[in-house]
């Protein structure tokens, strides 16, 4: 099992009624994330500059992967998820997009 660092306050994005809601899901992940993609770089991600401004100037990424999480009442399951992460500072801000199981 490894934890890491932005586990504590994950946020899974779901579609409600047609609409986008947010919501905080805890979560943890279990193992290594299989199928990992980069699927935005540099100006192509949205966020890009509040990642410098937040983490540090990089080479940022979005990336996903599919992994199996831990939730807070133990349960497991196979997810999607999506993070940022450039050279140098890491992975950050990990975000459960669907189940897949």
């Amino acid at each position: 099992m490894r934890a890491l660092d932005d586990s504590i306050s994950q946020r899974a994005v779901h579609s409600q009624l047609g609409s986008l809601a947010e919501t905080i899901v805890k979560f943890e992940i279990v193992g290594a994330i299989e199928n990992q993609k980069t699927f935005a770089t540099g100006s192509a991600i949205r966020e890009v500059n509040r990642l410098k401004r937040i983490y540090g100037k990089g080479r940022w990424r979005k990336r996903k992967g599919i992994a199996t999480i831990r939730f807070d009442d133990g349960s497991t399951r196979r997810a999607e998820i999506h993070w940022y992460e450039a050279t140098g500072i890491g992975k950050k801000e990990f975000k459960m997009k669907y189940l897949l199981d």
